[in-house]
């Protein structure tokens, strides 16, 4: 019964937390996007509604381990939170992935879904923090590299979407690393594990695993983009060889550290 009860008391929270962020992703698009169109600094707004989104996303995250429905496990945060511009690149196990980086890193801009331009729930936050769409390489790469030179940190998912399987990546794609060699900007590995599974691409929300879940965070040393990208190369081998690099670099760590099972 105790058993029973936990894992309702689990899933009606998950699902309030779910409609909580819906709910208050809606009201922000509808009530604060608009005023902060009127704002008459770009930058400065900009730097307001990435410290919102910040705030809010560390309460939410707060809220789901003082409720029992995660646990979470981070090694180097402060990595995160020097505010000195990078290119965070991650795997991507779970949904919840962008929100516990975004809570971990102050100053925070992110490469995203053209899809969410248009979802009822994100379409004012991603317009309001000027996030970047990834519907347009070549236009990826310069507006991320902007934000970059303004003192964002890049948090992009080169799968694409989540992971395949538990213990799997889909194979990155070269965006991150056009934007690293385009802006000579560092890129900051981070490895994330999900035990027991839990938001995967194969789950729905309901799903709730049998017992709180502990998501993982390791935040490993920056990796200097020009140095593992062949000297004079053409853009697109350079871009080429650091992305393969890269997959290498988190897939051997996330074996080395127990995140993949063999």
């Amino acid at each position: 019964m105790k058993r029973r009860a936990d894992y309702l008391w689990r899933l009606c929270a998950t699902g309030a937390s779910f409609l909580a962020f819906g709910i208050c992703g809606i009201l922000f698009s509808v009530l604060v996007f608009p005023f902060a169109c009127m704002w008459p600094h770009p930058a400065s707004r900009q730097r307001a509604v990435t410290t919102v989104i910040h705030v809010f996303f560390r309460s939410l995250v707060a809220v789901l381990q003082k409720l029992g429905v995660m646990k979470l496990d981070i090694t180097n945060a402060a990595a995160l939170r020097t505010r000195t511009p990078a290119i965070v690149v991650a795997n991507h196990p779970t949904y919840l992935d962008v929100m516990v980086l975004l809570a971990l890193t102050p100053a925070a801009c992110c490469v995203v879904k053209q899809a969410h331009w248009r979802n009822p729930c994100f379409w004012g936050i991603v317009r309001a923090a000027e996030y970047v769409s990834n519907a347009a390489p070549a236009e990826l790469v310069e507006s991320a590299a902007r934000q970059l030179r303004a003192g964002y940190t890049m948090i992009i998912f080169p799968e694409g979407t989540r992971s395949p399987a538990q213990n799997r990546l889909h194979a990155f794609s070269r965006g991150f690393a056009h934007i690293a060699l385009n802006a000579d900007a560092p890129i900051v590995p981070v490895l994330i594990d999900c035990d027991p599974p839990a938001f995967t691409k194969q789950m729905r929300w309901y799903e709730v695993p049998p017992r709180s879940f502990c998501l993982r965070v390791n935040v490993l040393e920056p990796i200097d983009a020009a140095a593992i990208a062949t000297a004079h190369a053409p853009p697109a081998i350079a871009a080429r060889t650091l992305t393969h690099a890269v997959q290498a670099h988190i897939t051997q760590r996330l074996l080395e550290y127990g995140f993949f099972k063999t």
